[in-house]
């Protein structure tokens, strides 16, 4: 009976069910009339809405998270973007560790999934180092920025300003505490580089994966001897924050960014390349931007962070391995070679399916909820990528959404956390194969 049982919850649907468990557990929570400043019972569909955007490190919200939520919905929902950021499963084996229990083969496995690891072995020592990096990163970032807000906000909140955003910042959640939904964010700090440089590096950090940082510090920062993995994390990360940068500067120079200096445009065209990548804090209205720049968010706020991180997204390496391969395979190549080393073809076809289901998904969104809604399909399209992403950016629309589209976006914030990661996992489980080749046939593409 345990032995069927256990086969019926696979990894994939262990950690799809636990992030499910979380979402519904917060969604009470905030439901409750002491999670909010009136003391009154906030709707569940916005409750629900809310957990599984922290609980998915989104960030999009349909009350203003400063105003509505009181000082307790604002802890539940910082717990949440921590859990969610960190994977359910590194929290449960942190309680392990602490309660000094063993932990089995079948829960390394999940463990292993959930940090990032490509291996079983060590994945309970690389937890503990994700652990003990995370809360390192979060303090420093938290330190920095109560030099700005404790002297505008007084000890007490400043501190409690300064870690919120911290944790937000880190965990790519998108979450902040600076005024009215949608219309504020960081923008009053627009030209604060203390501000800007520490959400950046915090961003950043969080979206390269725990993986990266556990084999740069092992190589002391020697690019060639990384792992493949943490090398196409590096550079492409590199290549999409430079290329993101110029492209904004280029691209809304007389549009969000026309009564800018150069050093503002700069900082601005910064932030805004790394915060797409699933961070979600914005320094300009997103509904300013340029039709171009607009595609260009879509495009990195898609792509999003790297394998094992806090961030959602495609992934920089599901990417990247799509479009080298699609390069090879338009030269009539078999092998996909990057930096000297052939990848495998199982995850070759893991990338292209991916990147099919994502496309699929927000295409599909964007038709229902364009019949569901009367907004411009520019604003809805941006919402959906937004929230398949984790983004968390918006163009102002999250609140006026009705309950049948909240639940769209609630169910691609889901997947969007899990997706990638639960397809690869399904494909790569073994299956009985039937021992039968059928008969091959050509038919015309293209």
């Amino acid at each position: 009976m345990f032995k069927n049982l256990r086969q019926k919850f696979t990894y994939v649907r262990i950690m799809a069910l636990g992030f499910a468990a979380i979402i519904l557990i917060g969604a009470i929570l905030l439901s409750l009339p002491i999670a909010s400043r009136s003391g009154r019972a906030t709707p569940f569909i916005n409750s629900v809405f809310t957990s599984a955007s922290a609980t998915c490190v989104t960030g999009l919200s349909v009350v203003d998270t400063s105003a509505h939520w009181s000082l307790f919905g604002q802890i539940v929902i910082l717990f949440l973007i921590q859990t969610g950021g960190l994977g359910f499963m590194t929290f449960i084996t942190m309680f392990s560790i602490f309660m000094k229990k063993r932990v089995s083969p079948h829960e390394r496995r999940i463990m292993m999934q959930s940090a990032g690891t490509l291996r079983v072995s060590g994945a309970s020592s690389l937890i503990k180092k994700i652990i003990f990096g995370t809360l390192t990163f979060e303090a420093i970032g938290a330190i920095a920025l109560s030099f700005r807000f404790c002297p505008k906000l007084g000890p007490l909140k400043g501190i409690w300003y300064a870690i919120f955003h911290s944790v937000s910042a880190f965990c790519n959640a998108g979450f902040d505490l600076m005024g009215s939904i949608g219309s504020s964010s960081f923008e009053k700090y627009r030209n604060d580089l203390l501000i800007n440089i520490t959400l950046i590096c915090l961003i950043i950090l969080g979206g390269l994966g725990f993986l990266v940082w556990s084999d740069t510090i092992k190589c002391k920062f020697k690019f060639k001897q990384f792992q493949l993995h943490t090398k196409l994390v590096v550079v492409i990360t590199f290549i999409l924050i430079l290329v993101g940068t110029v492209a904004f500067m280029i691209t809304e120079r007389h549009t969000a960014f026309s009564k800018m200096n150069n050093g503002e445009m700069f900082l601005s065209a910064l932030f805004q390349s790394v915060t797409t990548r699933t961070a979600g804090f914005f320094t300009v209205q997103q509904d300013m931007l340029s039709d171009s720049g607009s595609i260009i968010s879509m495009i990195l706020m898609l792509i999003g962070g790297s394998s094992g991180s806090t961030a959602g997204g495609i992934k920089t390496t599901t990417i990247a391995i799509f479009i080298i391969s699609t390069f090879y395979a338009s030269r009539n190549c078999d092998d996909t070679v990057v930096f000297k080393r052939r990848i495998e073809p199982t995850a070759v076809r893991q990338a292209h399916t991916i990147v099919a289901v994502y496309l699929i998904m927000v295409f599909l969104s964007v038709i229902f909820i364009c019949g569901i809604e009367p907004f411009p399909m520019k604003k809805i399209f941006y919402e959906v990528v937004s929230a398949i992403g984790t983004v968390g950016l918006s163009m102002n629309l999250t609140p006026l959404l009705s309950t049948a589209s909240k639940v769209i976006i609630i169910f691609l914030m889901y997947a969007g956390r899990i997706g990638g990661l639960s397809l690869v996992l399904v494909i790569a489980e073994k299956r009985d194969k039937i021992p039968l080749e059928r008969p091959t046939e050509n038919i015309m593409i293209g």
